[in-house]
């Protein structure tokens, strides 16, 4: 692990130098290639630097133990404990940093929230779990842009397309996808009874068009006129678009903007994100297969998470975790759900890789 690690800050040097080349600076999309490779390393390089710090630390502790001085060695001691104690964590932290990246960690993300069992508290529900996610997104300040959504009798939503953009977005969202479960009093009933809802969120990766190649004669475009709430568009002009595409029956249709274009591009949008998330999915099975192991397969059809509200509680099934802060987070303060997560699954990946070597 130490030799790759010498290897990447000697990289992590070599690009700092290239940046400071005139050349470089001249050939601005050689820069920004150089660039953004510089600073992918540049946590990892700093995190190596601050363990080669601690076992530096550590050996003139231990050297000063065979002072004469009283006071010293005492010092020596106490520094020596607190060293000893960080060092572990540091280690384990660059593990996971060395652990392979996953390349759709750097994407936006198309999400789609969609009501399941429950009925019009499944759909009211779709709108909170959507609101939860667009105040997070502020905290990070990301952009949220709505693609399609479908909104039910009850001033809730049977559905939600949108897109997250920003940094990292995919690697702060990707365990959401699932079953999101919850129980609480429905404003309707009147006995004062806990009903148990459902919806489904779908996190998908966002394609570019180099991503995923789409002919343009394997798509069947509809247009037609969008409906529900609207202005004077609605009903009256066929600004609405249903895509299909044909050689996989996938349909991805579109309403909510008056232009004719501006639909079109955001179903688009999430037909690439759909089809890249096949073709990622056949992958990670044939990979799956081949080592015999598969760690976070973000399962739609998997009850992830339950969200009580009479008790005020989110419990994470997938590991166990119970929040008692459940109004917080829905307000967007999801940031140590999705910590403890990635926690989780980094030590499987790391799991899953010792039991690979040493096989």
């Amino acid at each position: 692990m130490f030799d790759r690690l010498e290897q990447i800050a000697t990289r992590y040097e070599d690009l700092g130098q290239q940046l400071a080349d005139p050349e470089t600076i001249s050939d601005q999309q050689k820069y920004q290639k150089i660039a953004k490779q510089h600073r992918d390393l540049a946590d990892i390089v700093d995190k190596f630097r601050e363990y080669k710090s601690i076992t530096t630390g550590i050996a003139d502790a231990k050297a000063m133990l065979a002072e004469s001085d009283e006071d010293l060695r005492a010092m020596a001691e106490e520094e020596l404990g607190q060293l000893e104690e960080r060092l572990p964590g540091v280690e384990e932290e660059l593990k996971v940093m060395l652990l392979p990246k996953d390349p759709n960690d750097e994407k936006n993300v198309v999400i789609e929230v969609r009501a399941g069992t429950g009925g019009d508290e499944a759909s009211l529900f779709v709108a909170e779990v959507f609101r939860m996610y667009s105040r997070f997104a502020e905290q990070h300040r990301w952009k949220v842009e709505i693609l399609s959504s479908s909104e039910s009798s009850v001033g809730g939503l049977k559905e939600i397309f949108f897109i997250i953009e920003g940094d990292k977005v995919y690697s702060q969202m990707k365990y959401e996808s699932g079953v999101h479960r919850v129980q609480r009093v429905p404003a309707t009933e009147t006995q004062g009874r806990v009903h148990t809802s459902a919806i489904t969120v779908a996190v998908l990766p966002e394609a570019e068009e180099v991503d995923v190649k789409i002919e343009q004669k394997d798509l069947r475009i509809d247009t037609f006129c969008s409906s529900g709430p609207g202005g004077q568009s609605v009903n009256t002009t066929y600004s609405a678009i249903r895509i299909t595409h044909l050689p996989t029956n996938t349909v991805v249709s579109c309403q909510d903007e008056k232009s004719q274009i501006k639909n079109r591009e955001k179903a688009m949008r999430v037909l690439r994100a759909r089809l890249y998330e096949v073709e990622m999915e056949r992958q990670h099975e044939a990979q799956a297969k081949e080592r015999k192991q598969q760690v976070g397969s973000g399962d739609r059809s998997e009850k992830i998470r339950t969200y009580n509200f009479p008790q005020n509680r989110l419990t994470d099934h997938r590991i166990g975790l119970t929040n008692h802060q459940l109004a917080e987070v829905m307000e967007g303060k999801l940031q140590p759900t999705i910590d403890a997560l990635i926690a989780f699954y980094n030590s499987e990946r790391l799991k899953a890789e010792s039991e690979t070597a040493a096989a």
